[in-house]
């Protein structure tokens, strides 16, 4: 079997996606960490474009973008399939999946230098009521569509089966939550998203989430940290 590594940072959403879904496949991998303020040479060979984290190295071959590496494990490793097996469901997973890279992610510069969130990022940068109020705004809204016409009553996006659209969804809720504790506000209320929530719990206690879950205090350590740090810079 061809040898598997991750390079990465634990504290970036988009190397847990694909930390899950090598723990959903059952594949093995060595985790190479990186240093984001000192690129290691291995990492600029592997990313020479973007020179950022993930990237899945199988066999000595690179493949970078999280969600691109995502579909790279589903169509390599077939067992414990992450994606439905008719063309119609199929279909509507890769929708919500550009939707989520749509409205919460973009590749740019940021004060974040391994999250490139569009609306997570405009609630982490507000430094006046409004900002915050314009952000919150949006991000209701993103979760609100989500809601109504998202899980459609199922345990996950896929049905009863995690599945990719969840991995993508799941890092960026997870982040939103903590950066909402970094700024003081509540997003993600229960009474207001239902369907969400429980959906959100279900997706942490299947056994290969729950044990590869990021460590939320050391998350937000750190990003109070860069917060004062982006306020300060101002």
């Amino acid at each position: 079997m061809a040898e598997v590594k991750l390079h990465g940072r634990l504290l970036s959403p988009f190397v847990c996606r694909v930390i899950w879904a090598l723990k959903l496949k059952g594949m093995p991998y060595e985790f190479v960490a990186e240093d984001l303020s000192n690129k290691s040479d291995l990492l600029l060979k592997y990313n020479p474009v973007h020179k950022k984290i993930p990237v899945l190295v199988h066999g000595g071959k690179p493949v970078c973008e999280s969600m691109i590496i995502l579909e790279y494990i589903e169509e390599t490793w077939p067992q414990n399939p992450l994606m439905p097996n008719n063309p119609y469901d199929r279909a509507l997973a890769r929708f919500w999946i550009k939707f989520a890279e749509d409205k919460l992610v973009r590749t740019t510069t940021l004060a974040i230098p391994f999250i490139s969130v569009v609306a997570i990022l405009k609630l982490f940068r507000s430094i006046t009521g409004q900002e915050l109020e314009n952000a919150k705004k949006e991000i209701l809204e993103i979760l609100q569509t989500l809601e109504e016409h998202g899980l459609r009553e199922r345990n996950f996006f896929n049905g009863d089966n995690i599945g990719l659209v969840d991995i993508a969804f799941g890092s960026m809720l997870y982040w939103m939550q903590v950066i909402g504790d970094v700024v003081g506000v509540k997003l993600f209320d229960s009474h207001k998203f239902p369907s969400l929530h429980t959906w959100f719990e279900n997706f942490k206690q299947v056994p290969e989430i729950e044990e590869n879950f990021p460590n939320r205090d050391e998350h937000l350590v750190y990003l109070k940290h860069r917060r004062e740090q982006w306020v300060a810079s101002d």
